[in-house]
């Protein structure tokens, strides 16, 4: 459809789409998509609309209030806007943009780790997975091909997949991402070893309180409570998958008396782990 909006080029279009009610129960979906070109002085301003706006500046730059806060989004950048609160964008010299508003289940999570309640307009680095996956959107509406709503949502995560990994690579707190991943696979490596909290603070060359806080702050775990899952989640697979007994998987997963895992395993699962592989193993 051609727009008819004051103070955007003709020739600009867009597409609506309502998805089906499976694919609203499942996916990430477009709502409307289009490529417009802003001319000067363009201004919208809503109280609400009940969607995600992803916005690739292609030319050009925009105003972005959103939060109470202003922002610029210029030419490259990308403006993600949570659109169910105020919102508004406007130019005065104008600004061409593919845009695609959107929803889902697992859209204002992917929203938020975006943003991380701070920017709304993002850079990023290498902007041709991006680019490709939004216009592939574009383009299927705009050539009238078949609609595939889970290849739908697979363009609009692998975007925002885009976005989450642009705005990783950017946030100062990347560095303690990247302490506590390399913590993480050191934990998966020595899983059957003791991994004493002093161990891994100095493994990170960090204090213990430092290192647990940063690690929950990243994982939403303490270290103590990771390894205990990561441990009784080997479990669940080795009682599952083998013939070993519960004793020998005992020490494989790192607990010092076969007392002692059961207890746990007990406690994170209400079974027992021979309960737990003879349920796993009916027919």
């Amino acid at each position: 459809m051609l727009s008819t909006e004051a103070l955007v080029s003709p020739g600009s279009d867009y597409y609506i789409y309502t998805p089906s009610a499976q694919a609203q129960d499942l996916f990430l979906c477009p709502l409307i998509v289009g490529h417009f070109q802003y001319l000067p002085g363009y201004c919208l301003r809503r109280s609400s609309l009940d969607s995600f706006l992803v916005m690739h500046v292609i030319r050009g730059c925009c105003e972005v209030d959103w939060g109470g806060r202003q922002f610029r989004a210029r030419e490259g950048q990308v403006a993600v806007l949570d659109c169910y609160a105020p919102h508004a964008y406007h130019t005065a010299d104008g600004w061409d943009a593919e845009w695609l508003h959107f929803d889902g289940p697992c859209a204002r999570g992917y929203f938020d780790a975006i943003t991380g309640g701070d920017s709304p307009v993002i850079t990023l680095k290498n902007s041709y997975r991006f680019e490709k996956n939004l216009h592939q959107i574009y383009a299927q509406f705009r050539d009238a091909a078949p609609v595939r709503e889970a290849v739908l949502n697979n363009y609009i995560v692998n975007l925002l997949t885009e976005l989450l990994v642009s705005r990783e690579g950017a946030n100062p707190s990347s560095q303690s991402a990247g302490i506590v991943e390399d913590s993480i696979a050191y934990i998966n490596d020595h899983l059957a070893q003791a991994l004493p909290l002093e161990e891994l603070a100095a493994r990170a060359a960090l204090s213990p309180f430092y290192f647990s806080r940063l690690f929950k702050n990243e994982t939403g775990f303490s270290p103590h409570r990771y390894i205990l899952a990561t441990r009784i989640s080997n479990a669940k697979f080795l009682l599952q998958s083998t013939g070993d007994s519960v004793k020998s998987i005992c020490f494989a997963v790192g607990f010092s008396s076969e007392s002692s895992f059961c207890t746990a395993f007990k406690k994170e699962t209400g079974v027992t782990p021979t309960e737990y592989r003879a349920r796993a193993l009916e027919p």
